[in-house]
């Protein structure tokens, strides 16, 4: 696993996010237009909250879109738990030389949505995995 770097607002989303639902979080990514949370496992209750309240909450004070992600200490479950509400067939995690990489199995339906505009979700799922599990890269199948 390689080593989290938290931004200083990074940091302080955290706290907002922590003080506003009671949830625990583990990394915090800032972008332009949205916020990328990994929630601890078993969290995601607490940080949702009833009828969304903390969520929409949350989103209200920081004026920007919200993604939470479940973290788990086994790769491949962090991997899809990534991918949000799409549907993963299997994840395999192989070792080839000194990287590691993971294929995801999808549905040629569900692709572009694993893709996202201007890659934008395949590009958060490889930075996610690389920062919690070390994993190099990702490649859809």
């Amino acid at each position: 696993m390689s080593e989290i770097k938290l931004s200083t607002d990074g940091i302080r989303y955290i706290a907002l996010f922590e003080k506003e639902t009671g949830a625990s979080i583990r990394d915090c990514i800032v972008e332009d237009d949205r916020i990328i949370y990994v929630v601890d496992a078993g969290n995601m209750g607490a940080a949702i909250g009833r009828n969304g309240d903390h969520i929409n909450k949350i989103r209200n004070a920081v004026d920007k879109r919200v993604e939470l992600i479940e973290y788990s200490d086994d790769p491949s479950a962090f991997i899809k738990n990534s991918f949000g509400s799409l549907t993963i067939k299997s994840v395999k995690i192989v070792t080839k030389g000194d990287k590691q990489l993971a294929y995801v199995e999808i549905s040629n339906t569900d692709k572009g949505l694993a893709i996202g505009r201007e890659g934008r979700n395949i590009e958060k799922v490889k930075l996610l995995a690389s920062r919690h599990h070390g994993i190099d890269d990702v490649i859809l199948q």
